[in-house]
């Protein structure tokens, strides 16, 4: 399960050691680790990671086909999580060490900036290969996050980018060594440290609020 930490002034909340895709009591701890974030006063950052093969392989479709009548609930469960991570009134940074598949890497979208492991691993969004389209709140938070032909490419073909790839589309922001992904990743969150507050929160919500406003809709999250 998710586990909180602190380093300095930078919070580090390691989303786990397996696939760690969003089961229903994943979401809850990962909101639980957002809520202290949120809640802590003073100069904070929040750098998100993972432990061995993934960072995450999104939704957790296992749970989902077993509690297909949940199916709605859980996906505004999901759109919320990506809703609260987009406006989160501090800079965010996500450690990618492994393989970012689906949902998870619309997770690593959310954050402000994103750093990638250079030598293996992958960042994919594979629904037009495994016949899952994207939910309007999805297909927003994508398109705000990426540059339109990247958007485009990523969306429709399932492409697969390696950390090099993708920092030259411009998924991430850096490809690095291993072993220099979380450290990477806490260096650029510890220089923004004293951006956080509400006028951080509001500068987001302002720039994303279509996004936000399509990921909030409670009332037809599948459309």
């Amino acid at each position: 399960m998710p586990s909180l930490d602190r380093q300095d002034n930078v919070f580090v909340l390691d989303l786990g050691d397996g696939e760690n895709r969003f089961h229903p009591d994943w979401l809850t701890a990962v909101g639980a680790a957002l809520d202290e974030v949120e809640k802590a006063e003073g100069p904070r950052a929040l750098v998100t990671a993972a432990t061995g093969k993934f960072y995450s392989n999104g939704l957790d479709l296992d749970w989902l086909f077993a509690h297909a009548d949940q199916h709605q609930q859980y996906v505004v469960s999901v759109h919320e999580l990506f809703a609260r991570l987009l406006s989160l009134p501090v800079i965010t940074v996500a450690a990618l060490q492994g393989h970012t598949f689906a949902a998870g890497a619309m997770f690593s979208l959310a954050h402000d900036f994103r750093v990638m492991r250079a030598d293996r691993g992958y960042w994919c969004l594979p629904e037009a290969d495994i016949n899952i389209p994207f939910t309007p709140g999805m297909a927003a938070l994508i398109q705000s996050r990426l540059a339109p032909q990247t958007a485009h490419e990523a969306m429709l073909t399932a492409r697969r980018y390696g950390g090099s790839d993708a920092a030259a589309a411009g998924v991430v922001d850096h490809a690095v060594a291993e072993d220099a992904v979380r450290s990477t990743a806490i260096e650029i969150a510890q220089a923004q440290v004293n951006k956080a507050g509400d006028t951080l929160g509001t500068i987001k919500a302002r720039m994303y609020a279509p996004a936000l406003t399509t990921l909030r809709d409670t009332a037809n999250p599948l459309g």
